[in-house]
């Protein structure tokens, strides 16, 4: 087939080549949400299956941070438990339920689940203290973070007949917090912390995880660096975006697929970012893996904020249409079998993004055929 794929190729004439690259167009996008009446920070949590509502923490006038709700360009503060603090980590799919952390009138964090404007205290494992960071796409599965009697943090799975559930660590872990959840509740992403004081005072290192009631914590490495956080995963628990150190010890946004392993956005998505801008930390991602939120640095307006990345669904203009790191017979099948499709969510195999399996998609294949083998 590699013979096949590479002779062919030869046999296309370099003008129709460039002809058919040329047709490819992107309509990929970030918007900047800007901030709370009066404030000059804010940082987007999570976001809704069709990106129109965004949730996350902004700071108001008076200073304090407060969760949001943002819709049609209107950010809206959600208040609190009774607290001065809270903010928004997850929303449900349709947007209606929010979840997150919000102090209480007794100045404990307390995971909160938002609905039709009332925030609800999900309680904690046995301590003073929870946060919740993700939630299914109904609404009926909150996971996050909670203290246990002995004070510790471990990572929680909740609903509403069963309570929290306590997820426990990554082999050798000290604690563990839960940030993500799949879109039935099945799969939970988060992070396993390790407390290390062999040089005499205490350093604390994070590994990302993705849970599965099966299989327990599977630890999802690094971008070379010593850290690594997940925050969100997609509905059908195959995509997970987070934040990574890379081997400069960097902070930087990523996403993982099972057979792609760890990328970092700012390096797929360079063409999107001015000069000086930076993608720190992915912090949402939609149902079908389209949209991502987070925070970084925005170079036009010399500020941190939040932004939204549409990834137009397939970033494969590189023809590795499985994300397996190697173009081969794998990915010129799969477009094959899919030739003809059309639609707006194809996926990856549809190479050039123009809503149509075809010749221009296999071009793109074969001429990247055995790149990364």
């Amino acid at each position: 087939m590699k013979h096949w794929a590479q002779n062919g190729l030869k046999a296309l004439t370099s003008a129709w080549v460039l002809s058919l690259l040329a047709t490819v167009a992107w309509s990929q996008s970030i918007t900047w949400l800007g901030t709370l009446p009066g404030g000059d920070y804010s940082a987007a949590w999570g976001v809704s299956a069709g990106g129109a509502v965004v949730v996350g923490v902004a700071q108001n006038a008076a200073g304090q941070r407060r969760a949001f709700r943002w819709e049609n360009g209107v950010m809206q503060d959600l208040d609190t438990l009774g607290g001065d603090w809270s903010e928004a980590s997850a929303v449900s799919a349709g947007g209606a339920v929010v979840v997150g952390m919000a102090y209480n009138a007794a100045g404990q964090w307390r995971a909160f689940r938002w609905e039709n404007g009332v925030m609800q205290d999900l309680g904690t494992l046995g301590g003073c203290c929870s946060t919740a960071s993700g939630v299914s796409a109904d609404g009926s599965v909150v996971v996050g973070w909670a203290r246990n009697a002995a004070g510790q943090e471990r990572a929680f799975r909740w609903t509403a007949f069963g309570g929290m559930q306590d997820l426990g660590t990554l082999p050798g872990g000290d604690g563990s917090v839960a940030l993500g959840v799949s879109a039935n509740g099945a799969v939970v992403v988060g992070g396993t912390y390790y407390y290390d004081d062999s040089e005499g005072y205490v350093v604390v290192y994070e590994r990302a995880f993705r849970w599965t009631e099966n299989d327990g914590m599977q630890d999802l490495g690094t971008l070379g660096g010593d850290w690594s956080y997940a925050s969100a995963v997609s509905a059908d628990g195959a995509v997970v975006v987070g934040w990574a150190r890379n081997a400069a010890g960097q902070a930087r946004a990523f996403r993982w697929t099972v057979g792609g392993g760890m990328e970092d956005l700012n390096i797929t998505y360079a063409s999107l970012l001015t000069d000086g801008s930076e993608l720190w930390a992915a912090s949402d991602i939609s149902p079908d893996g389209r949209y991502i939120v987070g925070y970084g640095y925005n170079a036009a307006t010399g500020r941190d904020e939040a932004f939204l990345l549409d990834t137009q669904g397939c970033a494969s203009e590189n023809g590795d249409v499985d994300a397996n790191g190697c173009v081969d017979d794998a990915d010129l099948l799969a477009v094959l079998f899919a030739f003809g499709s059309t639609g707006s969510n194809l996926g990856r195999v549809d190479v050039n993004c123009d809503q149509t399996v075809d010749d221009a998609d296999l071009l793109q294949v074969l001429f990247n055929f055995g790149s990364g083998c």
